[in-house]
Parts: structure tokens; sequence; C-alpha cells
């Protein structure tokens, strides 16, 4: 069985090169930020990286005295569960019966028979999506 919380997630753009996130991410870590999740992806020439912090408070004011140029505060979902033949499926069904469109997913088998997931959708399906989910 999965379960789905609520998360406030940043994203931002930054330089397309080798060791650009690892220095933002080390920044980070150094100040005491931890992150629930984190990911990236190539966007153009350049890469977005979305970072979800466990407290976003002390993520925002570290951010800030690291002068990362964010983009506002928006929600998503963390997902954790058994990791079982089908357990993302599952989770995609319940919002494709609430008619919630998946903006985007990364899931993965966390070991020791666990799996997370980040999921996005548009802001205005996060109350739906997140009634589908029992968040």
């Amino acid at each position: 069985m999965a379960r789905a919380q609520k998360v406030s997630y940043f994203a931002m753009q930054i330089p397309n090169r080798p060791g650009e996130a690892g220095r933002i991410l080390s920044g980070l870590a150094k100040a005491g930020v931890n992150l629930l999740a984190f990911t990236g992806f190539p966007n153009g020439r350049n890469s977005q990286v979305d970072f979800i912090p466990a407290n976003p408070t002390t993520f925002l004011a570290v951010a800030r005295g690291m002068k990362l140029k964010l983009r506002g505060k928006k929600t998503g979902f963390l997902i954790r569960g058994s990791d079982q033949r089908g357990a993302i499926a599952r989770v995609m069904t319940k919002l494709a019966h609430a008619k919630v469109n998946v903006t985007a997913v990364d899931a993965v088998t966390a070991g020791a028979g666990r799996f997370g997931a980040i999921l996005w959708v548009k802001q205005k399906d996060v109350t739906r999506a997140a009634r589908a989910l029992g968040t």
C-alpha cells in the first residue's frame, strides 16, 4: 500500500554543465538542509532542478543566502510504499479515475521492499489529486 504526502517544491534553471547541481546540493547540505527528493533534467541549453525540502522555511532561508534564483513555491506529492508489482500503477489509476492528469512522475525502488515516487500535477488539480490519493 502506498502513502501519499503533499509537499512543497521549488524549481530553478541552472547551467547545464558538469558539477553545477553538485555545487548547489553541497551548499544546501553544508547549511543543514534536508531534502526529501531532488530531480533534474535538461531544459533547452539549461537544466531544470526541483528541490523538495523537508523544511521549506529553512530551505528558503538557505537558498536566499546562496542567492539561488528559485521560482515560486508549488505543491506536489511524495509517494512511499511497499515495492510490489503494480504499486505505482495503482497510484496512477486512482488519479486517472479522479480525472487528474499527471504532469510528471519519477518512481524508483528504495531497496528493502520499499519504493518512492515524486509526482507533479497542475496546481489547479492539487486538491482533487490530494483527495484521490487520500492525503
